[in-house]
């Protein structure tokens, strides 16, 4: 049996990330997973086991990519989970800050893919992480949400430009065991749950175990997935 390809993680150190790379180094899948910091992929990538490599990325830095990731090949999976929190409302804007998001998401996003594609397997897939924010906008959100319509329309057009790879896109709602989420006040939560028709939040298992399903499932390409469950019905 030839080797299964490489599996990378952008944004690795994530708990997101994490497990995905577990998931995938537990069958014996060559994986790598990034970081801004080098030390911290690499105490990661101990951690996750197997075959798994860490190497610092700073999507931020989208000139730098290509040379960061010159050592990775022969890629069947790759996922960008990397995310930043730009809590920036427009009548006390905070440019840097909105630059950096747009920067990473949209460019950084682009640029990983661009480098990465001539290296992936006529079968591969991609996975990129938005956010409903896109559809459920708050005080403060104007870049982030606007970033993950970008991230949306992404998906249909890299889908079409980059076949036979498959593209698709995951957003999740709260997710309410998330480190971001999970020390927030319980009355908070409970005010989430009682408007997700599931009466829970979603968790991070569930948002990894749809991103395993997009990329691995042969028949999906294009689609911008929502794990929310059904918070956006109500």
């Amino acid at each position: 049996m030839d080797k299964q390809g490489t599996v990378v993680v952008v944004g690795g150190t994530s708990e997101f990330g994490k497990r995905i790379a577990q998931h995938y180094a537990a069958q014996g899948r060559p994986v790598v997973v990034t970081s801004r910091d080098t030390a911290r992929a690499q105490a990661v990538a101990q951690e996750v086991g197997g075959e798994c490599a860490g190497l610092s990325l700073d999507l931020s830095k989208p000139h730098n990519i290509a040379a960061a990731l010159a050592g990775v090949e022969d890629v069947e999976h790759l996922v960008l989970v990397a995310v930043d929190r730009d809590e920036n409302r427009v009548r006390d804007y905070n440019i840097d800050g909105a630059l950096n998001l747009v920067t990473l998401k949209l460019v950084g996003y682009t640029e990983v893919i661009h480098v990465l594609a001539p290296r992936m397997r006529p079968r591969g897939s991609i996975v990129l992480y938005g956010g409903l924010a896109k559809d459920r906008p708050y005080p403060g959100s104007t870049t982030v949400s606007t970033v993950n319509g970008g991230v949306m329309t992404m998906v249909h057009t890299l889908a079409v430009e980059l076949a036979p790879l498959r593209i698709n896109a995951i957003h999740p709602a709260v997710v309410g065991d998330s480190p971001y989420w999970a020390n927030k006040p319980a009355g908070v939560l409970d005010a989430l749950r009682a408007r997700t028709p599931l009466g829970e939040l979603v968790t991070i298992d569930d948002v990894v175990g749809a991103t395993i399903f997009l990329l691995e499932n042969r028949g999906v390409t294009g689609v911008n997935l929502r794990v929310d469950g059904g918070w956006m019905l109500m």
